[in-house]
């Protein structure tokens, strides 16, 4: 057996535990194996195929508990995807006739890797599982173990992604800040658009988060001023169907009795129907290497402050995103607490030559494991039905969630 040698990578969109995970990948394997090389790819799997690395030297084994004060990735990220080859081909990774998954495994043949970290969403993720099959079909020794980073919470099978949490936090600060913008106009609306394409969760939990911090403020109710007015008035996601005309009446109401609204909204919320209006005005949408929508392209607040606007008879509507301000910033306690235990059982792991994506398995009672990267899978959705979830709309006036699929927008 050759001697171990670990590599690290990062990869996809930013969330608020990459920079923690890298610093507590290191210190563990700095506390049981010292000894052991480790290296970190730039810019995740664009590192891997352009063979640029970075050694993880003493100074740096040191120092890397600094890295829990950071969000961000300080070995950069990128969104490559492994099979898919003409992009790979077209970005320059790779030769035309060359296969990505061939070069990668050379490069990491080359530099001696038998331990390879991924730390990324499904996307990520399920490319490590490409990765690895491929290698397997080699009769490679190299072990692959992920990390699940997604803002989102939509990764199959696992309970809870690292940074989902401190990402739900800082959406509810920053809109903590961004509510006070209903006080420049009667008749305002303010839509706040958060990350998450396929799952509502996030939505959902910064949604949560915000109205558990609101009932921590006093108000002054003589000067018409009461919590009511910062309160949110409505919630969307992409797992619901919206029943537009209806919520506009709904939200004229609100606009009525109090100066203005405050909406939550998934960026997927809706967002089939929106690229295929898109599409019929002749619109190209583009799509990144992985084959999603760009979603900064499609703007779903902004579509829904259009459909909202003359029906509320809004004076004036504001969107605001939260996305790029939550997914970077420093993982807080609680994703601390989790990158910790799932850090110690990937090095565990990886020092055994068990490969898999490590999180609380729904398939297995929740327990902490290597999941098999063959059951890896994005998208999950988020229940709709659930009691803290359905207890949140009735207490904002929102009629009970129904699935998207079941009524006409």
């Amino acid at each position: 057996m050759p001697s171990p040698k670990i590599a690290l990578l990062t990869a996809g969109g930013l969330a608020p535990c990459l920079s923690a995970a890298v610093g507590g990948l290191i210190q563990r394997y700095s506390e049981i194996a010292p000894d052991v090389p480790i290296i970190a790819y730039r810019n995740g799997y664009y590192g891997v195929l352009s063979g640029q690395s970075i050694e993880v030297t003493p100074e740096v084994r040191a120092k890397a508990g600094v890295l829990q004060q950071h969000g961000g990735s300080p070995i950069g990220n990128s969104r490559v995807k492994l099979t898919n080859v003409k992009d790979c081909v077209k970005r320059g990774l790779v030769q035309a006739g060359e296969d990505p998954l061939e070069v990668a495994a050379r490069q990491l043949a080359a530099d001696g890797v038998t331990i390879l970290h991924t730390i990324g969403g499904d996307d990520t993720n399920l490319t490590a599982a490409d990765l690895a099959a491929y290698l397997a079909k080699q009769n490679s020794s190299l072990t692959v173990v992920g990390l699940p980073k997604t803002v989102d919470n939509d990764i199959i099978p696992i309970r809870q992604s690292l940074g989902a949490w401190s990402a739900a936090e800082q959406g509810a600060m920053f809109f903590e800040n961004v509510v006070n913008e209903r006080s420049t106009n009667p008749r305002m609306l303010v839509i706040h658009e958060v990350m998450g394409r396929n799952c509502g969760w996030l939505t959902a939990a910064t949604a949560h988060c915000y109205r558990t911090r609101l009932q921590r403020l006093a108000f002054l109710d003589a000067f018409d001023f009461t919590r009511a007015h910062k309160d949110i008035d409505a919630v969307y996601l992409p797992e619901m169907a919206i029943d537009i005309a209806a919520e506009a009446r709904r939200l004229k109401e609100r606009i009525d009795a109090k100066g203005s609204a405050n909406i939550f909204v998934s960026e997927g919320a809706c967002l089939a129907e929106i690229v295929d209006e898109m599409k019929g005005r002749g619109i190209v949408v583009e799509s990144d290497p992985f084959g999603h929508v760009m979603l900064d392209r499609v703007n779903v607040g902004t579509w829904f402050a259009a459909q909202f606007g003359k029906l509320v008879a809004a004076e004036k509507t504001l969107v605001q995103k939260s996305g790029y301000f939550s997914r970077s910033a420093k993982a807080n306690v609680d994703d601390l607490l989790l990158i910790k235990g799932m850090v110690d059982l990937a090095v565990d792991c990886g020092l055994a030559g068990r490969p898999g994506l490590i999180g609380h398995d729904e398939g297995h009672g929740g327990v902490l494991r290597a999941i098999e990267f063959e059951r890896i899978k994005g998208g999950k959705a988020f229940d709709i039905k659930q009691s803290w979830f359905a207890d949140m709309l009735a207490d904002i006036g929102q009629p009970a969630a129904l699935p998207a699929q079941s009524a006409a927008h």
